[in-house]
């Protein structure tokens, strides 16, 4: 029987085996061959040129959206050690079988955060590349080292060419930085370099640009790049140990202040030139290229199978390679070999630990046994030493040397002091608060040496001055204890003062107590009021309910001027709770305030499902927004993409109705008195609710106007709240605001912009001027300018109607309403004259007249 097509160069051989040694055909073989030659030849004319070779899993398309989850994800495998991989993108093995390279999640145990990361992987590509569980994956990149993500968390190459990575709660975690540019897809190739290119298969970015800990052969380290080694073997954060590639060479270093040298591979040359200095892992050497000389070699042995060379957290840089004998990682050179021992290594022992024959000790006095330091971890030696007593820059005359005979330091390099002599030596550690430890180094004779200060101290080791030829002393500055030897009046002077004040201190907690306690008598007597249920009032729940539905308040949501929100779940539903914090209403009011809010119910106002008023605990539940509130969309604060007109102009639509029915359609009008985007929350399909009522005015129909005290957020008060006398037009004027921001895509107060461009109105101001309202139009959203230039024209014609100094010109939510509609047009006689926001902001600024914090109270983040 015939084979199917052949998937793989690995099944060509079969497939031609097949058709040749049929025992059914009469043709000569060579006939077969040639048919075999022409169909190969138009395939691969055919094909696309990235999957020609091998199975399309190494290479993604624009648009494309992965989510991290085992059974969303084709290549998931879990291994012997609890770690597991989830690929995304995994290149066809060399072999039938052996170590790939792939790209995707991965999670050391016990696999509560995620990298995404290149690592390598032991594959088959029998019947399509699949991952088997020989070996451990070995990560050599990860993008987002620093800030592991949780289960579901989402990986996207957007279409206009970013590689974004985002938590599970949609917050931004990394991105590649390509937004903009020319992206066609991304590939894991051969070498372990995952890359994002263009349409002519150039490389726009690539993780070999961006290298953690890790060298892949081929890649190069250029002039300023660092290899930073992890924590430890599972914690993939930041180790201190770092190692850079600098002009003159490869060097490595532990931070600090200054950063301490341990390695050095520098290369003597007259630099002239601008190429820059660059390390590159061949196989069989690590070659440091510097302008105008021969490259400097460092030897490494030949490989036989997958390499890799890491920048381990103990400062050792060791070049692995993979055993088929054996089925694992091994190391096959310590590629820094300039050490006679582990000991010289600045982390063998840890901070302040002494290494000696490979074992870690606490550093003790010569000649005594008296100790000033303790082990971190009593079983974990290597961890290193702590002081017992802290060094205190307020107590220098406590301050005294631990003298270590025979002790050395593996950095050189570090600050050298004008001293020559060993007391000098001291003196002048003693003398600089900044100075943690000296080391003297000296010939036959200590009267003539070199002094070395450090300001943080890392592994010492002892030394055989003879196999040396010089000798060393090390000098660890430490802090005693307060002297036990003070006078007897001191101390009774000291014992007094500390009676009196215990005495005061003790009336004075008696009397706060007993103040409390009353207090707190008349203000339970308050909480427990019976109050019967009301008429449309919202669900009552307990609040051990409350506790219970948002798992003790444990996923805080976002947070403002009034308390905190918290994503929960009452029974099925998805809810959001907010718990006051600062309110400074009493029970009966906040009661009120729930029976008008929680009465009134439209498509466009966050419906408020219960609260709780249960003694000094006053919570609020709402019903749950998913795409969170509207500035993280209009500010580009989490690099989304542009929203388009279609959905811009639906939210204003949106927001428009719900103050209309604010406004107009309810028993009394409600002002909401905060209308801002952090305010404006979006569901899952970018329909816009009103939501947070913490400032919200009743007015009698009535009435003209009403006198409050000033509230809001800077930025979106209209003029008349200077004369604390409004109307519900103090909301229109938000509203213009808020209009103005959706079009122009920024804040209405930027100071990141140039000093011209801070304010927006004012800028508005200017180019109504100048006829040149498309100046100020969103650039990152094309269609605006490119297709609905002249709808965008007119609704920033709305934006300055709203924006009126008088609140008597401005239009009514319901005429907003008909013009967003078609059926009304814009007023045409328009005053440019903009209320300078600085005014309103500076009021603001005395607390007497504003009555809640500059952050008011918000509901943003994803509900």
């Amino acid at each position: 029987m015939v084979r199917p097509f052949c998937r793989s160069p690995h099944q060509l051989h079969h497939c031609h085996a097949d058709i040749s040694s049929h025992p059914s055909t009469m043709l000569p073989a060579n006939f077969f061959f040639f048919i075999l030659v022409i169909v190969i030849i138009a395939l691969a004319t055919i094909a696309p040129p990235v999957s020609a070779e091998r199975y399309d899993y190494s290479t993604a398309n624009l648009s494309t959206r992965w989510v991290n989850n085992a059974a969303a994800l084709q290549h998931s495998v879990g291994y012997s050690d609890g770690s597991a991989v989830r690929a995304i993108v995994l290149r066809s093995p060399k072999t039938f079988y052996g170590p790939s390279y792939a790209a995707g999640f991965f999670c050391s145990p016990p696999c509560d955060a995620f990298l995404f990361a290149v690592y390598i992987v032991y594959t088959n590509s029998g019947a399509g590349i699949t991952m088997t569980t020989t070996g451990i994956p070995q990560v050599v990149w990860s993008a987002n080292r620093a800030r592991p993500v949780r289960e579901n968390a989402t990986l996207e190459l957007t279409y206009n060419g970013n590689l974004v990575l985002s938590d599970a709660d949609g917050s931004l975690v990394w991105s590649s930085g390509s937004s903009g540019r020319s992206v066609a897809g991304m590939e894991i190739t051969d070498t372990g370099n995952l890359v994002l290119f263009d349409q002519r298969n150039v490389t726009v970015w690539q993780s070999f640009d961006h290298p953690t800990d890790t060298l892949l052969p081929g890649q190069s380290l250029m002039e300023g790049m660092k290899l930073r080694a992890n924590s430890t073997t599972t914690n993939s954060t930041e180790n201190r140990v770092y190692m850079a590639v600098q002009p003159d060479g490869l060097f490595a270093y532990v931070e600090s202040t200054p950063p301490q040298l341990y390695y050095s591979h520098s290369v003597n040359t007259n630099k002239s030139g601008k190429d820059p200095t660059k390390v590159t892992f061949t196989n069989g050497s690590l070659s440091i290229f510097v302008q105008s000389t021969q490259p400097s070699n460092i030897s490494l042995p030949q490989a036989s199978s997958t390499q890799y060379m890491r920048l381990e957290f103990d400062g050792h840089l060791r070049l692995y390679e993979w055993s088929n004998t054996g089925a694992k990682w091994t190391v096959v050179s310590d590629v820094i070999k300039v050490f006679p021992d582990d000991c010289a290594f600045p982390m063998a022992c840890g901070k302040y630990g002494i290494c000696t024959g490979g074992q870690c000790t606490c550093p003790l006095q010569s000649n005594s046994s008296l100790s000033y330091f303790k082990p971190v971890d009593e079983r974990k030696a290597n961890l290193g030493c702590s002081p017992l007593t802290p060094i205190s820059c307020q107590e220098m005359r406590s301050h005294q040397l631990l003298a270590l005979t025979d002790a050395s330091y593996f950095d050189v390099s570090h600050t050298i002091l004008n001293a020559t002599n060993r007391d000098d030596c001291k003196q002048s550690c003693l003398k600089n608060c900044s100075c943690r430890a000296v080391m003297f180094r000296y010939g036959q004779n200590d009267s003539d040496g070199t002094c070395f200060s450090v300001s943080e101290v890392f592994s010492l080791q002892t030394i055989q001055p003879e196999a040396l030829h010089y000798n060393s002393s090390a000098y660890l500055k430490v802090q005693l204890s307060p002297s036990a030897s003070a006078s007897t009046a001191n101390k009774t002077k000291a014992i007094l003062g500390a009676t009196i004040s215990a005495i005061l201190i003790l009336v004075l907690a008696i009397t706060v107590i007993t103040l409390y306690v009353q207090r707190r008598k008349y203000q339970e007597i308050d909480e427990e009021i019976d109050f019967e249920p009301l008429p449309g009032m919202p669900v009552r729940f307990s609040y051990e309910k409350l506790r219970e539905c948002t798992k003790d308040f444990s996923k805080k949501l976002g947070e403002g001027g009034f308390g905190s929100v918290f994503e929960g779940e009452i029974g099925e539903e998805r809810v959001a709770v907010k718990r006051l914090e600062s309110a400074k209403q009493g029970k009966k009011e906040f009661l009120a305030e729930v029976e008008t809010i929680g009465s009134i119910e439209h498509i466009n106002l966050v419906r408020l499902i219960g609260f709780c008023a249960e003694k000094s605990n006053r919570l609020l539940v709402y019903e749950y927004m998913p795409r969170g509130s509207l500035d993280r969309w209009i500010y580009y604060r989490y690099n989304n993409d542009p929203l388009d007109w279609c959905t811009r102009c639906r939210i204003i639509m949106d927001i428009a109705k719900g103050l209309c029915y604010l406004h107009e359609e309810c028993r009394r009008k409600i002002a909401h008195l905060d209308i801002k985007p952090q305010n404006i929350l979006l569901d899952e399909k970018f329909n816009a609710k009103l939501a947070d009522f913490g400032l919200s005015k009743l007015i009698d129909r009535d009435q003209s106007k009403v006198v409050t005290v000033m509230r809001g957020t800077p930025g979106y008060l209209a003029p008349e709240w200077l004369t604390s006398q409004i109307t519900e037009k103090v909301d229109v004027y938000s509203f213009g605001v808020v209009l103005l921001e959706i079009i122009c895509g920024r804040k209405n107060i930027d100071i990141s912009q140039p000093e011209e461009s801070v304010q927006l109105i004012n800028l508005l101001r200017e180019k109504a001027k100048d006829n040149v309202l498309i100046d100020i139009i969103d650039k990152k959203s094309t269609d605006m300018v490119s297709h609905h230039q002249e709808e965008v024209i007119k609704m920033l014609k709305l934006a300055m109607w709203c924006l009126q100094n008088e609140s008597s010109r401005r239009p009514s939510m319901s005429m907003v309403v008909k013009v967003l509609e078609g059926a009304v047009s814009v007023e045409n006689c328009l005053d440019y004259s903009f209320a300078n926001a600085n005014s309103v902001i500076s009021a603001q600024d005395n607390p007497s007249t504003y009555s809640a914090p500059p952050s008011a109270s918000i509901l943003s983040g994803p509900r």
